[in-house]
C-alpha cells in the first residue's frame, strides 16, 4: 500500500516538478554556468571561454554596477516603506469600513494593478512632462515651483516609486483583505469585551493574526520591486546621471546593446544571490513565533 501511494504521489508531482526544472532550476544553473564565462551575445552558445570567476572580479571593481546595485536596493526601500503601510491601511479601510461602496472601490484599487506596465509608464510620462504635464500644472496654481521629475538626480528616483506604489498597492491591498478574512470575529468581540479600544485591536489582535498575509505580501513586493525594468527602459533610460541605473536595466544594456553575456549573467546571478537572501532575512525577522514551538 505505502509503494503504491508512493508511486501514485510521484507520478501526480512529476508534471509540475519537471516544469520547475525545466523554466526554473534550468535557467538559474545556466545562469551561473555562463557566468563563468566570456561569451558574445552575437555568437553562437558553444563559442565561449572559461574565465572562472573574472566576471564577479570585474564587477567588484565595477562603479556602473555598484550604482545599479545601490539604486536597486534603493528603489526596493522606498517602494516597500511606501507599499506595505498603504496596503495595510487601505486593507483594512475597505475590509469593515465603507460598507456596500467597499466592493466598488476595491475593484477601482486594484484596476491600476491589471494595466501593463508599459502603458502606465507612458501615461506618467506624459504626468511628468516638465513644461506641459498636469503635475508641474497643479504645483503652479498653487505656487510652487515646477520640478523637473524624470530629468532631476534628486527626483528621478522617487518618481518611478511614486509610479510602482500607485500601480501595484492595490494588489498588495487585495492580498491584505484576503488575510483580514481569515481572523475570527470572536478574537475582535473578547478583546471588546475585555475593554480594548480600536488601536490595541488592530495591535494584539489584527497584526499578529495577519503576520503571515503580511509576509507574504513583504516577500512578493521585494521580488516584483528589484526586477523594476519598464518604467527605466520607457522612461529614464537609467538617467539622469545613472541615477536611475537599476541591475535589471543594467542587464539588459550589459547582455543586448554590448554583447557581455558573461558579466550579464554574473550581474543576474548577484541579482538572484541579493534577492533570496532579502527574502530568507524577511521571512526570519516575520516568522510566526509560535511556529517554532508548535
Amino acid at each position: 500500500m505505502r509503494r503504491t501511494q508512493r508511486a501514485w504521489t510521484a507520478i501526480l508531482l512529476s508534471p509540475g516538478l519537471g516544469l520547475l526544472l525545466a523554466f526554473v532550476v534550468a535557467p538559474i544553473a545556466l545562469t551561473a554556468w555562463i557566468s563563468l564565462h566570456e561569451w558574445s551575445m552575437f555568437t553562437p552558445l558553444g563559442d565561449w571561454t572559461f574565465v572562472g570567476f573574472d566576471n564577479y572580479r570585474e564587477l567588484a571593481d565595477s562603479r556602473t554596477f555598484r550604482i545599479a546595485l545601490r539604486n536597486t536596493l534603493l528603489y526596493a526601500g522606498l517602494s516597500l516603506l511606501a507599499i506595505v503601510p498603504l496596503a495595510l491601511g487601505l486593507g483594512m479601510l475597505l475590509f469593515g469600513g465603507m460598507g456596500r461602496a467597499s466592493t466598488a472601490l476595491r475593484a477601482i484599487v486594484f484596476v491600476p494593478y491589471m494595466i501593463p506596465t508599459i502603458a502606465v509608464a507612458i501615461i506618467w510620462g506624459y504626468l511628468y512632462s516638465p513644461l506641459y504635464g498636469p503635475l508641474n500644472q497643479l504645483l503652479r496654481i498653487v505656487g510652487l515651483p515646477r520640478q523637473a521629475w524624470l530629468g532631476s538626480v534628486d527626483t528621478a528616483m522617487l518618481s518611478l516609486v511614486i509610479l510602482n506604489v500607485w500601480q501595484t498597492v492595490g494588489y498588495y491591498t487585495v492580498l491584505v483583505i484576503a488575510g483580514l478574512t481569515q481572523i475570527p470575529t470572536v478574537y475582535y468581540e473578547a478583546a471588546t469585551i475585555d475593554g480594548a479600544n480600536a488601536l490595541q485591536r488592530i495591535w494584539h489582535v489584527t497584526l499578529p493574526l495577519l503576520r503571515r498575509t503580511l509576509l507574504f505580501v513583504v516577500v512578493i513586493a521585494i521580488i516584483n520591486t528589484v526586477q523594476v525594468f519598464e518604467p527605466v527602459y520607457v522612461l529614464t533610460q537609467g538617467g539622469p546621471a545613472n541615477a536611475t541605473n537599476v541591475l535589471s536595466f543594467q542587464i539588459y544594456k550589459s547582455a543586448f546593446e554590448f554583447g557581455l553575456a558573461g558579466q550579464a549573467s554574473a550581474m543576474a546571478f548577484v541579482l538572484f544571490l541579493v534577492l533570496a537572501a532579502a527574502v530568507v532575512v524577511v521571512m526570519r525577522l516575520l516568522r510566526d513565533p509560535t511556529a517554532g514551538s508548535a
